[in-house]
């Protein structure tokens, strides 16, 4: 079945709260989107979030890397080849990781659909629902708390706190949480790269009886060095984000002493699926977890990681919360949020419809 028309679009999809990261406060998430439409009237879809204060490339890359003549070339070819397309856009944009992510959903879903069947057992279902930690940007104590107390009423049992700007502010908040809430939640905290060596030992002191579940790549890319020099039980519960972008970064953390027990894959960071697969399959040999996160994403690449992480043996975490603030989307369905846990919608490719 031939590939008959493809559509490459932006939209600024508004939040219902702001909300702030050691690095920057957002107020709307910024998606592209690419449609393929077959000859036979199956349209897949993909989308690329804006992150380039992690992964470096702009909004405007990923439209102008979207909508080129090389992809257009795809005009008139079988989906079957599905993986030679998403090879060839690895090849033609190996720096722009949220331009090939696009493309890889956009073609999985369109291959999936027109297989009639749905991308995670097309890999073979390993999971059939796990909880998300929902996340708490970085504010005054008393609205953590209160935005805790709303997410408590909403079923969530996992929250992610932001931290990494103040590290006396970021103990006071996990303590408060504790004191207010018992062990109701489970506590993982983002700082973001916004520790240094002093401040999360400091971090680690602090909060030792709080029994916080992990911690999210504390000191920035290039300091991996420092956080092998943590103790192994530390290390254990700390994800690497920034630092792992692909296989082959999956590779250098892995060998040993590895800095991290957990690997935290983004969709946007590592360039899709396919490259996603690539560094689950790394995490497996090496006995580490895998973490599945999101930037501020539409439905339709939040419901490509779950797929993606519910066909990989080594997912234990997720923090796929990213369109639970939307306040707009392009899709429905694709998943379905009960107490906090997150179930794939049955359909074919990622279950979600074009509204």
């Amino acid at each position: 079945m031939k590939i008959k028309e493809i559509r490459v679009y932006k939209k600024d999809l508004a939040l219902t709260r702001p909300y702030t990261v050691a690095y920057q406060t957002f107020t709307k998430a910024v998606n592209a989107f690419l449609e393929i439409e077959l000859e036979n009237g199956i349209i897949g879809i993909g989308a690329a979030a804006e992150g380039s204060f992690v992964i470096g490339e702009t909004m405007e890359d990923t439209l102008n890397n979207l909508g080129s003549e090389e992809i257009r070339t795809w005009i008139g070819r079988d989906i079957r080849h599905y993986r030679s397309l998403i090879e060839e856009s690895n090849r033609l944009y190996p720096q722009y990781p949220a331009t090939r992510a696009a493309a890889d959903i956009a073609l999985h879903d369109t291959f999936c659909k027109f297989l009639n069947i749905s991308v995670v057992d097309f890999y073979g279902r390993k999971h059939i629902a796990l909880p998300t930690s929902i996340t708490i940007g970085i504010g005054e104590i008393s609205d953590i708390l209160s935005e805790a107390r709303e997410y408590k009423s909403r079923g969530f049992k996992i929250l992610k706190i932001k931290t990494g700007l103040n590290v006396d502010r970021d103990i006071e908040g996990c303590t408060k949480l504790r004191e207010e809430f018992g062990d109701f939640f489970k506590i993982r905290v983002d700082a973001n790269q916004g520790y240094n060596a002093d401040e999360m030992i400091k971090f680690i002191k602090g909060t030792v009886d709080l029994g916080l579940e992990l911690v999210e790549q504390p000191f920035p890319v290039g300091q991996e060095s420092q956080m092998k020099k943590l103790p192994a039980h530390i290390r254990k519960k700390i994800a690497c984000d920034e630092s792992l972008k692909n296989a082959k970064s999956a590779f250098q953390l892995a060998a040993g002493p590895t800095p991290c027990g957990i690997f935290n894959i983004k969709l946007m960071k590592c360039g899709g699926i396919v490259d996603a697969m690539k560094i689950a399959t790394i995490a497996h040999t090496s006995g580490i977890d895998l973490f599945w996160g999101c930037f501020d994403e539409s439905k339709v690449s939040i419901s490509a990681a779950l797929h993606a992480a519910y066909a990989c043996k080594r997912t234990k975490y997720l923090d796929l919360d990213g369109s639970f603030d939307l306040a707009e989307d392009i899709v429905t369905g694709g998943f379905r949020l009960k107490e906090g846990m997150m179930h794939i919608i049955k359909g074919p490719g990622f279950g979600f419809k074009k509204i």
